[in-house]
């Protein structure tokens, strides 16, 4: 048990999830308290014990199923006096996928007749009694019975899934349980939703015990370290802003606010800790008379630290939308850090949008207008950083001062157009200083219509941000080292 404690908090840290040493002995104190055979009581006592934001639940219920789940007996239907699932008559032959259609018995996928649909029945008793004991038993023999998992074959969980799932035909499964549920009263809207939301929570848990059978048998097969490895959860903040699902966005969404807190509170105790600037020599001297000029009491200036304003120059086209939205999100959430900030947003057109983020306003509504009504599309709608660079220069240049922080949020590809890299160098000479941000990977910069290169020694700092982690630390030390310019070559994080 402790072997299997210590990888699991191996894993747990190899996501991303924080765990100390000191965390995982104080999982294995509390396990000795905890009955082992009860194995939603251990998922519990070690989600209290290790993991510290509801964000990290997901990736720890997946690790848990890799390395906890009860793998004694599985496949095996306590109930049968023979002691094997009833589904094993029928069970695919090995090196057959057993999905040819009307196949016939022996490919467990079609044509099984009668002992399909004893499986299915069980599953809508289970789902109907909510008993969860049943419920397992019967994702153990759908499992069996549909998913065709063979030893040895390199095929990942979620193809078993997907085979199990269409088999088990979960709108017709939610269709019978309905009718079941609903009798014949009249019921109000009300009992109506109810009912519907109980029968999705049934349909929740019927799929959460197939993943998990699946689970249990290919670590049965390959073992946990190499079926880990192809289950592992990103955490959200190491989703890929460019490339993640309409439901990892949403994910992201919901945490950008609370990050943007954590970084304001991090900014205040670091500012807080770093108040003493250099040594006041004449007023150390002076303290010194009273000690017989011995410089036992130095005295320090304070350090001055201003907030600097902000410029956010976002490109807003294509792919680079999602990108934009959380940059502009984080760095409004984080405005009371900064003494002002201007978002500039562009496609081959720029103009200044920092009236629709106003206070007050909620950041889906101020994206709506700005899509709608600020003019940022000239010509053809193509991304021309030289046209938005030599606008920029045109008529906003004056904005910018020796307090600005210029952030650039772009992929810096231009359709092969002019870069009029003279508009930048405009901006970073009037700037305290600029950073480029890139959700590119570094190695696609400068191929293709990538004009980066011609950028990078105008600025800063350019640097490959492509999730919120990545984001976060940029942000907070832009924040925090507000200094004067100090070129520096290209980085990335």
């Amino acid at each position: 048990m402790l072997k299997s404690l210590a990888a699991f908090s191996e894993e747990l840290r190899a996501i991303g999830v924080p765990v100390s040493m000191v965390e995982t002995g104080d999982a294995a104190q509390a396990l000795c308290h905890t009955d082992l055979q009860d194995e939603q009581l251990v998922r519990e006592t070690l989600a209290t014990t290790m993991i510290k934001r509801p964000e990290y639940r997901h990736a720890f219920d997946v690790a848990f199923d890799v390395f906890f789940a009860v793998r004694g007996g599985v496949g095996i239907d306590e109930d049968s006096p023979s002691g094997k699932d009833e589904s094993d008559r029928e069970t695919p032959a090995a090196g057959s996928d057993g999905e040819g259609a009307g196949s016939g018995p022996g490919t467990g996928f079609g044509g099984g007749g009668a002992a399909d649909g004893a499986v299915l029945e069980a599953l809508f008793e289970a789902l109907a009694s909510g008993d969860d004991e049943l419920l397992r038993r019967g994702a153990r023999s759908a499992v069996k019975r549909f998913g065709g998992v063979q030893p040895g074959r390199p095929v990942g969980g979620r193809y078993y899934f997907y085979r199990v799932m269409r088999r088990v035909e979960e709108a017709q499964l939610a269709g019978r349980l309905r009718a079941a549920f609903e009798g014949d009263q009249p019921r109000t809207s009300l009992e109506d939703r109810l009912l519907g939301e109980s029968i999705e929570r049934s349909m929740d848990r019927l799929r959460t015990e197939v993943r998990r059978e699946i689970v249990r048998q290919l670590v049965d097969d390959r073992g946990a370290a190499a079926v880990v490895k192809t289950l592992r959860v990103s955490l959200v903040e190491d989703l890929d802003l460019t490339n993640a699902t309409s439901a990892e966005l949403a994910e992201i969404e919901r945490a950008v606010r609370p990050l943007a807190r954590k970084i304001a509170s991090k900014v205040a105790a670091r500012r807080k800790r770093s108040h003493r600037g250099r040594l006041d020599v004449r007023r150390t001297v002076r303290r010194s008379l009273a000690h017989g000029g011995a410089l036992i009491d130095p005295v320090f200036r304070p350090r001055t630290r201003s907030k600097p304003e902000v410029i956010v120059l976002a490109d807003v086209s294509g792919s680079m939308a999602t990108f934009a939205r959380f940059t502009l999100q984080l760095t409004h959430a984080l405005a009371s850090q900064f003494s002002g900030v201007k978002t500039f947003a562009f496609v081959d057109e720029i103009d200044d949008v920092s009236a629709y983020f106003r206070p007050g306003i909620r950041f889906v509504d101020a994206l709506r207008r700005m899509t709608a009504e600020a003019a940022i599309v000239g010509l053809d709608g193509h991304s021309d950083y030289g046209s938005v660079f030599r606008g920029f220069e045109g008529r906003y240049i004056d904005a910018v001062h020796d307090r600005s922080v210029v952030l650039i949020a772009g992929d810096a590809r231009s359709n092969f157009r002019d870069p009029y890299a003279q508009g930048l160098a405009a901006i970073a000479g009037r700037a305290r200083s600029v950073h480029w941000i890139n959700p590119e990977p570094a190695r696609y910069w400068d191929t293709g219509d990538s004009i980066l290169g011609t950028y990078a020694p105008l600025v800063d700092q350019v640097v490959e941000v492509r999730t919120l982690r990545q984001l976060e630390y940029f942000v907070e030390h832009l924040v925090v080292d507000s200094r004067p310019r100090v070129r520096a070559t290209s980085a990335r994080l």
